[in-house]
């Protein structure tokens, strides 16, 4: 077996991450289910970045950003990008500084959010840090995707309890429940972790200053976000030649102008099923999807095809703003899909599980394969690494 620096992990060990629990375990008892609370999650977890790294990046046009504050029951919020004059003191109270996306400008926060990979890649999301001072909060809310809430400094005080008919306030620029029922309370120090399921209501308060939170956030797209993406994606696929157009030539004339014809209305409907109807074509599509990667998010490609070329003894690992993903028959990256089979195929899906191929595994690849390679290499995809990495414990 090749060596890889993110090896998968084993479902079935225990986690210190999930409170003794294995992977296999949690998704079985607490996924989707019921909230799990984890003291020593993460023990001696070192915050991801400093105050003022934190600051800067949210100073930046390519990081989304949030300031949120309080004012007795006003409250107020402001987009990024966020200079530091924009932030209030550090010795004011009840203000919170949200920072989406670390992991796209961190190593550090993109090894944390892979701690958390025994979810598909499809569903995990981003890691957000929240920076509070004392009193610090967002208010009462409700997630409609599962979130991990990792302590990473400071304290932080949440209440939670299940909420069946959430009702917003109309009065504050936040999503910010009306009646807030709690029926459980936590101080959450550094290491400390709550899982919480969507549909549970939930409120952090910062408890003193430097408070910081990480937050593990999920996909969940609905019906009607998917169908609109896919049928987006699947119509720049459709054929729009000439004999494709709609044509009426039996039309009679009419004294209903208004009523829509049904040939035209049938015409609709064919459109729609001859584009649903190629093989593959929604799982491709979805697979697009998937790997997009986030508006912000653009690549430093290398100037001149021979940077691009693999050396002898070459390794490579996948960008950290790569999204990458497989089926049965496809390969997807960073919104593109390729066909795959036989050894490539593996060795691409390998790709996309653990981040890296290792030197021996690069040199199985077919020359089509390799000429890929070079191509993603060139856009910034993925990055040569000439020694080969070892397998972590």
């Amino acid at each position: 077996m090749a060596q890889h620096d993110n090896p998968l992990m084993d479902l079935n060990q225990a986690l210190p991450l999930l409170g003794g629990l294995s992977a296999t375990q949690f998704m079985r008892r607490h996924w989707h289910k019921t909230p799990l609370l984890v003291r020593h999650a993460a023990p001696g977890i070192a915050p991801l970045l400093t105050r003022t790294e934190l600051f800067a990046l949210a100073d930046r046009e390519d990081v989304e950003s949030r300031l949120v504050m309080r004012e007795g029951r006003r409250w107020s919020l402001r987009p990024g990008p966020l200079p530091r004059r924009a932030l209030p003191p550090l010795s004011r109270a009840n203000w919170t500084l949200l920072v989406q996306g670390l992991e796209l400008h961190l190593d550090a926060a993109h090894a944390l959010l892979s701690r958390f990979r025994f979810v598909p890649d499809a569903r995990l999301d981003d890691l957000m840090v929240s920076y509070a001072s004392d009193g610090g909060s967002v208010g009462p809310h409700l997630d409609s995707y599962d979130v991990f809430l990792l302590q990473v400094s400071g304290r932080r005080r949440w209440r939670y309890g299940r909420c069946v008919r959430p009702v917003l306030r109309n009065d504050v620029p936040l999503k910010m429940l009306k009646r807030f029922e709690p029926t459980e309370s936590h101080l959450l120090g550094p290491g400390d972790m709550l899982y919480l399921p969507p549909g549970w209501a939930h409120e952090g308060t910062a408890v003193g200053s430097d408070c910081m939170t990480a937050s593990i956030g999920f996909r969940a797209p609905t019906r009607g976000e998917l169908a609109r993406v896919l049928l987006e994606r699947l119509a720049d696929n459709v054929d729009d030649g000439p004999s494709t157009r709609y044509r009426d030539a039996a039309q009679v004339a009419t004294a209903q102008p208004g009523a829509v014809p049904p040939t035209l209305q049938a015409f609709a409907q064919q459109a729609l099923q001859r584009a649903l109807a190629e093989p593959g074509a929604v799982a491709r599509a979805l697979g697009e999807w998937l790997t997009e990667p986030k508006p912000q998010v653009w690549f430093d490609g290398l100037h001149g095809l021979h940077e691009a070329a693999l050396r002898a003894g070459d390794g490579l690992v996948l960008d950290r703003r790569s999204r990458m993903g497989y089926d049965e028959q496809q390969v997807f990256i960073n919104g593109e899909s390729f066909r795959a089979g036989g050894g490539d195929a593996t060795l691409m899906r390998r790709l996309s599980d653990e981040r890296a191929l290792a030197p021996d595994e690069v040199r199985r690849l077919s020359a089509g394969a390799r000429a890929l390679i070079a191509e993603w290499l060139q856009a910034g995809w993925l990055h040569a690494r000439r020694e080969p990495p070892t397998r972590s414990a």
